[in-house]
C-alpha cells in the first residue's frame, strides 16, 4: 500500500491508466541516496511526459513485482549502459523515423550520424569514454525539451553546459585545449545580447555545431561568421584582406580583427589608438595606418554630427516645436552611418566615403532644421512676452479708468423716470 500510494504521487493518474504498472518507479522511489534519484527526477523528463519510462531505455519488465523478472536480461534489461554505448542507445529511438514520427515528426533523426563526425564522436569511437555524449549535454533522467528554459541546452544555458567540460582544466589537460573560452565568451557582445533575451544571439553551438561539433577551420571561419553577418562577409570576400587572412598562414578571417570567443562591440578604437588591431600589421605612418585613421575619423565625425543634430531636434521637440519630419530624416543619416561601418569591411575608402558624405549632408540639414525651430521658439517667446506686456498695460489702464469713474460718481447713471 505504501508503494502504491507513493507511485500515484509520482506518476500522473492518466499515464498510469494508459501504461499500467511501473515497478521501476515504485521501487526506486522508496529507496535512499543515488539509487532513488532517478525516480524523483523522471517526472520532469520530456520522455516521461510523452508516456515513456525507465524500461524504454534500461529494458526489463516494469509490470512485474519480482526483481528477478523486472530486471531479467531475457526481458532486455541492460541496467546502467556503458558510456561508449549511450549514443547508439539514444539513437535506437532518435534515429528511427517511424518511431519519432509518433512524437516529434519535425525532429531530425540523423543526430547519431552527425555525432560520429564530431570531435567527441571520433574520440569516443577510438575508445576515449571521457568525451561528451548525449547525457553530458541533455542530462539523464530529467531530460527537458530544448525550448524549456531549464534545459541545459537552452540557448542561455548552453555556454555553461559546454563549460562544464571545456572550462575544466583537469578534464582538458590531456587534450591540450585552452579553458578560458567560456570566460572570454562571457565578456562578448554575443553573450550580452543572449543574456538580455535575444535567443538568436550566437552561442557555442551557433559556431561549432551541436551534434556534429568541431572547431571551425581557418578557411571556414569567415563562412561561419557570414552565416549571420551576411553583408559583412560579402564585402570581406572581395577585400584585399580576404586572401591574406583566410590563407594557411593567416589569422583565420574575421577573428584576426574581432577575436573569436571574446568578441567585443566594434568601434573606431579598433582602427586607431593604443588598442587598434590595424597596428598589429600596419606600422605607424604607413599607408595602411593612415587609411585606417582616415576611416576612423570619418565614422567618428559622422557619429558626432548625428548626435549634435539629435540633441538639437530633441530640445526643439520638448519645447513643442514641430520637427518630426527632420527627426525622420535623421534616421536616414543613422542608416548611412551603419552603411559606412558595413562598407569598411571592403577596405575601399572611396566606397566607404559615399555613405559618410550622404550622412554628413543629412546631419547638417537636420541640424539646421532644429536650430531654425529653436530660433522660431525664441521669436515666439519674445512675441508672447511683448503681447503679455501690452495686455497687462491695457488691463491696468482700464482698471485706472474704472477707479476714476467710481471716485467722481460719473460712472453711475441716474435711474430712468420711466422705471
Amino acid at each position: 500500500m505504501r508503494l502504491a500510494a507513493f507511485a500515484v504521487l509520482i506518476v500522473p493518474a492518466s499515464l498510469l491508466a494508459a501504461s499500467g504498472k511501473d515497478t521501476c518507479i515504485e521501487c526506486h522511489a522508496v529507496m535512499d541516496g543515488a539509487i532513488q534519484k532517478p525516480a524523483l527526477l523522471i517526472h520532469d523528463d520530456i520522455h516521461y511526459a510523452n508516456g515513456l519510462s525507465c524500461a524504454n531505455c534500461h529494458g526489463g519488465d516494469p509490470t512485474s513485482d519480482d526483481p528477478s523478472v523486472a530486471m531479467s536480461k531475457a526481458k532486455g534489461f541492460i541496467g546502467k549502459p556503458k558510456r561508449t554505448a549511450i549514443p547508439q542507445l539514444c539513437a535506437n529511438c532518435h534515429g528511427n523515423p517511424d518511431f519519432m514520427r509518433r512524437y516529434r515528426p519535425q525532429q531530425r533523426v540523423d543526430q547519431l550520424e552527425l555525432y560520429k563526425t564530431s570531435v567527441h564522436g571520433k574520440r569516443l569511437a577510438a575508445g576515449d569514454d571521457t568525451v561528451a555524449t548525449c547525457i553530458d549535454c541533455h542530462s539523464v533522467h530529467d531530460i527537458r525539451a530544448v525550448k524549456n528554459p531549464l534545459a541545459p541546452v537552452y540557448p542561455v544555458r548552453l555556454p555553461a553546459t559546454c563549460g562544464r567540460c571545456h572550462a575544466d582544466a583537469k578534464k582538458m589537460a590531456k587534450y591540450g585545449i585552452p579553458t578560458n573560452q567560456l570566460e572570454q565568451y562571457y565578456t562578448s557582445v554575443h553573450w550580452e545580447d543572449l543574456k538580455n533575451g535575444d535567443l538568436g544571439a550566437p552561442n557555442c553551438a551557433s559556431c561549432h555545431g551541436n551534434h556534429g561539433a568541431k572547431p571551425p577551420e581557418v578557411a571556414s571561419v569567415a563562412a561561419v561568421c557570414g552565416s549571420c553577418h551576411v553583408l559583412f562577409a560579402q564585402l570581406y570576400d572581395k577585400s584585399v584582406h580576404e586572401p591574406i587572412f583566410s590563407g594557411a598562414s593567416g589569422g583565420g578571417g574575421c577573428i584576426t580583427c574581432h577575436s573569436n570567443h571574446g568578441i567585443q562591440q566594434p568601434s573606431t578604437a579598433m582602427l586607431v589608438g593604443p588598442k587598434a588591431v590595424c597596428s598589429t600589421c600596419h606600422e605607424s605612418g604607413s599607408q595602411g595606418a593612415k587609411t585606417a585613421a582616415q576611416m576612423a575619423q570619418w565614422i567618428d565625425g559622422l557619429g558626432a554630427a548625428l548626435k549634435r543634430s539629435d540633441a538639437v531636434l530633441s530640445e526643439a521637440d520638448k519645447s513643442g516645436m514641430e520637427v518630426s519630419e527632420a527627426q525622420i530624416r535623421l534616421d536616414d543619416g543613422r542608416e548611412n552611418l551603419v552603411k559606412a561601418r558595413l562598407a569598411l569591411h571592403s577596405f575601399q575608402p572611396e566606397e566607404m566615403h559615399k555613405p559618410i558624405e550622404a550622412g554628413t549632408k543629412i546631419a547638417a540639414e537636420t541640424l539646421k532644421a532644429g536650430e531654425a525651430a529653436l530660433h522660431e521658439k525664441n521669436i515666439r517667446r519674445i512675441g508672447l512676452a511683448v503681447s503679455v506686456f501690452f495686455i497687462a498695460i491695457t488691463v491696468l489702464a482700464i482698471r485706472l479708468v474704472i477707479r476714476r469713474l467710481e471716485a467722481d460718481g460719473s460712472g453711475y447713471l441716474e435711474p430712468s423716470k420711466s422705471s
